[in-house]
C-alpha cells in the first residue's frame, strides 16, 4: 500500500512521460466508431445485413484495448512514485477541463431539443406570422410535443417516464450515494467497506445499462419508436444513447478503480484516480436527472 507521505518522497522535477502511441490509437478507434455508428443508423430497417455493426464493434474493441493499455501505463508510473504534487494538480485541472467539455457537449444536445420544441415546431405549426409556412409545408401538422406522427403518416408512441426510466433514475441516484460512501471509507482507511461500496456502485451501473437496453427493445418493438421515427425518435435516441455511452465509460473507470482498491492501491492522501472517476460518475448522474426531466417528463 502506498504511504500517505509519498508526495514528499516524489521527485522534485515535473515528470514528463515518453511519447505514447495511445492517443493515436484512441483517435483511430473513435474514427472507426463514428463510421460504424453512422453506417448502422443509415442501414437500420433496410434489407440485407447491416455492415455498420461489425465496424462499430471493431472500433469499440480498439477503444477498450487503448483504455486498458493507457490506464496500465499511468498506474505503473504512479506506483513507481514518479508523480509529485505539482503533477497531481495538473491531473486535476485536466479532469476538470475534460468534464467541462462534456458539459458543453450535453449543453449542445439539450440546445437541439430546446430549438426543436420552442422554435422549430411552433414555426412549422404556423404560430405567429407563419400561417403560410404551415399551409405550404405541412398543413396537417399539429405543433405538439412529443411528435408521434411522422411526415409519411406512421404513428409511434412516446416513451413514458414511469417504468424503466424511473427505475433507472433511482438506480443512478443510488449509485452516487454508494460511491460517496466508498469515498468516505477510503478516507477513513476502511478497506473492506470501501471494496463493498465500490462494488455496489459498479453493479448499479451495469444494471442501469441492462435496463436501458431493455428500454430500447421495448421502445422498438412495443412503441414502434425507432431511429427513423421522426424528430422525436432522433432526439430520444441521441440524448439517451450518448448518455448511455458516458455511463459505459464511467463503469469501466470505476471497475478499474475497484481492481486497484482490491490490489491495495490508494491512500487517504493520494487517490486522485479514484476521485476523478467519482467526479465523472456524479457528473453523469446529474446529466441523467436533467435528461429524465426534459426528455421523459416535460
Amino acid at each position: 500500500m502506498q504511504d500517505d507521505n509519498e508526495y514528499a518522497k516524489a521527485p522534485k522535477n515535473y515528470y514528463v512521460p515518453a511519447s505514447s502511441i495511445w492517443p493515436l490509437v484512441g483517435a483511430i478507434a473513435l474514427f472507426i466508431i463514428a463510421i460504424g455508428a453512422a453506417t448502422t443508423v443509415q442501414l437500420v430497417g433496410k434489407e440485407g445485413s447491416n455492415t455498420g455493426i461489425p465496424i462499430l464493434f471493431i472500433g469499440i474493441a480498439i477503444l477498450l484495448f487503448m483504455l486498458v493499455s493507457w490506464f496500465r501505463n499511468v498506474i505503473s508510473e504512479s506506483m513507481k512514485g514518479l508523480y509529485n504534487e505539482q503533477l497531481d494538480r495538473s491531473f486535476r485541472m485536466g479532469m476538470l477541463w475534460f468534464i467541462f467539455s462534456e458539459v458543453m457537449f450535453f449543453v449542445a444536445l439539450f440546445g437541439v431539443l430546446f430549438y426543436l420544441r420552442n422554435l422549430s415546431i411552433p414555426w412549422l405549426g404556423g404560430e405567429g406570422n407563419n400561417a403560410m409556412t404551415h399551409d405550404v409545408i405541412w398543413s396537417e401538422f399539429i405543433p405538439t410535443w412529443p411528435l408521434t406522427t411522422t411526415p409519411d403518416g406512421r404513428v409511434t408512441q412516446a416513451m413514458p417516464w414511469y417504468g424503466l426510466p424511473l427505475i433507472n433514475t433511482i438506480i443512478l441516484i443510488s449509485s452516487s450515494v454508494t460511491l460517496h460512501f466508498a469515498h468516505h471509507n477510503l478516507l477513513a482507511k476502511h478497506r473492506a467497506k470501501l471494496v463493498t461500496w465500490l462494488a455496489m456502485t459498479v453493479t448499479l451501473g451495469v444494471i442501469f445499462l441492462f435496463f436501458q437496453a431493455e428500454e430500447y427493445i421495448h421502445a422498438y418493438q412495443a412503441l414502434s419508436l425507432r431511429f427513423d421515427s421522426g424528430v422525436y425518435g432522433n432526439t430520444f435516441y441521441m440524448l439517451t444513447g450518448f448518455h448511455g455511452m458516458h455511463v459505459t465509460l464511467g463503469v469501466i473507470m470505476l471497475t478499474v478503480m475497484l481492481f486497484r482498491v482490491i490490489n491495495g492501491h490508494f491512500t487517504p492522501g493520494k487517490h486522485f484516480a479514484f476521485e476523478a472517476s467519482a467526479w465523472y460518475w456524479h457528473f453523469v448522474d446529474v446529466v441523467w436527472i436533467i435528461l429524465f426531466i426534459f426528455v421523459y417528463i416535460v
